[in-house]
């Protein structure tokens, strides 16, 4: 094998463990998975959560190196988007709950007791735009 590509694969690999640390480093110190399992009540599925993780990683990293094109219909974009949608709002209201933005955020706009509404509205705001995009962008 010539030895310019094993430095190419040297850095490949070297360049994906990084990013994986970064990945995992991310999740772990900010504790995201931990608190979208407390928000969800769903603490029992832990290892279907890092099962989650680990595949989507994988499958994901997967996709961006071969890149694939999916001729779907909209049928299946729009179930795709929506669990998108849910993946991206479920991710984000857990970084904001962990990063203490939301309950801020209820005091100074006066809704200390409808923080669950705000919640479900960020959730819901980002399901409809990741359906707006996969159905409006994408499908065009």
């Amino acid at each position: 094998m010539n030895i310019n590509i094993l430095i190419i694969m040297m850095i490949g690999l070297s360049a994906g463990l990084a990013v994986g640390a970064g990945f995992v480093a991310f999740l772990t110190v900010l504790g995201i998975i931990p608190r979208l399992m407390q928000l969800t009540k769903t603490i029992s599925y832990v290892r279907l959560y890092e099962w989650a993780v680990i595949l989507g990683a994988l499958i994901g990293g997967v996709l961006s190196l071969l890149n694939p094109i999916f001729d779907l219909s909209s049928y299946w974009l729009s179930v795709i988007g929506l669990l998108d949608g849910i993946f991206i709002g479920m991710l984000a209201a857990a970084l904001t709950e962990v990063l203490n933005v939301i309950p801020l955020l209820t005091k100074r706009i006066g809704m200390e007791r409808n923080m669950l509404v705000l919640l479900s509205a960020i959730v819901l705001g980002k399901v409809v735009g990741s359906l707006f995009h996969w159905l409006y962008f994408v499908d065009h």
